[in-house]
């Protein structure tokens, strides 16, 4: 089953390489120094790489260690290393170890991971990962823990990460080369993308319909299109003029019609009497023509009628009382 790689923004592709460039040469040693042979230890580490690049994604970031040595210190060829592993003389100590405690003790000088950290990716309980670690401490002749070659198990595996070859991690990011005709794959990589089988370019299928398809179609359209044009302009009104016109306006549909109205229904006006025009424009050229008019306004003041109130002059806000001005027996005395 292959991982697939969740895709990723630019820069937490970014991230997870320098965390992986970060990581794989103490994963690689610790994995190594586990298993006893280098090639099965590429091996895992490589397929650890490429399930973490698949779950990274998910993960928040602060997380990515404890995930990438849990997937590392899981992985069969490192939980279960299978015998007949070699080490180098200085680490004679280390095959005669159980693995679980040389893995334990390959976590914390190694991989440099505190007894906390190391007991959380082991799923162990802190006092059972100090118990291993004793068990894997180099013992002197009396049984005793050995200090000096404690400390000198760690030299041993400090070096081994220092003089680790570039060109070997470099390797876990290539592609392995194709294997010859006839045999298998030489390397548990994947083949490098050009020794790919040549995929297959799908044949494009031109459209071989015949020309005339598409005149006819567009024949079709214009004739509905000019019968559609043709029907709307002559089409008949869908409602009476009078229904579709506002009370108050006149319909263009149906204007105003004007008749001439018989001659005996026009109104009789009664001639002028010719005898009463001399009096009449008599009167009309009389000079006292105005004040005839006003002869009655005149008769009645005349006749003693009261003179209007003269208000041209202002009039007092608060009027005296009807008593004020009347004089009395007693004032005069």
């Amino acid at each position: 089953m292959t991982a697939v790689n969740a895709p990723v923004s630019s820069t937490a592709a970014g991230a997870l390489s320098a965390f992986l460039r970060g990581v794989e040469r103490r994963a690689l040693v610790v994995a190594e120094l586990q298993c006893g042979d280098p090639t099965v230890a590429e091996q895992a580490l490589v397929a650890v790489m490429r399930a973490f690049a698949g779950i990274a994604s998910d993960v928040p970031m602060a997380q990515w260690p404890d995930r990438f040595w849990i997937l590392l210190a899981h992985r069969t060829p490192i939980r279960m290393p299978a015998p007949g592993g070699q080490w180098a003389p200085g680490l004679a100590h280390l095959p005669s170890l159980a693995p679980p405690a040389r893995l334990a003790l390959l976590l914390r000088v190694g991989g440099g991971l505190d007894e906390a950290a190391a007991a959380q990716i082991l799923d162990l309980p802190v006092a059972d990962y100090q118990q291993a670690l004793a068990q894997a401490c180099p013992r002197d002749a009396q049984g005793h823990p050995d200090a000096a070659g404690w400390r000198a198990l760690a030299e041993q595996v400090q070096q081994r990460l220092r003089d680790l070859p570039a060109s070997r991690l470099q390797q876990l990011h290539q592609p392995a080369p194709a294997p010859a005709p006839g045999k298998g794959p030489a390397s548990w990589r994947a083949p490098a993308p050009a020794d790919a089988a040549p995929r297959r370019t799908p044949v494009r299928r031109h459209n071989r319909r015949p020309l005339w398809r598409g005149l006819l179609i567009l024949l079709v359209t214009i004739a509905v299109l000019l019968g559609g044009a043709a029907w709307w302009k002559h089409r008949s009104p869908a409602l009476a003029p009078e229904a579709s016109v506002p009370d108050g306006a006149v319909s263009t549909a149906d204007p105003v019609r004007v008749e001439p109205l018989a001659a005996e229904d026009l109104p009789v006006t009664a001639p002028a009497d010719p005898s009463h025009a001399a009096s009449d424009a008599a009167m009309l050229a009389d000079p006292d023509l105005m004040l005839a008019r006003d002869a009655d306004l005149y008769a009645w003041a005349a006749a003693g009628g009261p003179v209007p109130v003269d208000e041209s002059q202002p009039q007092p806000s608060r009027p005296e009382p009807a008593t004020a001005g009347l004089e009395t027996a007693a004032a005069d005395e």
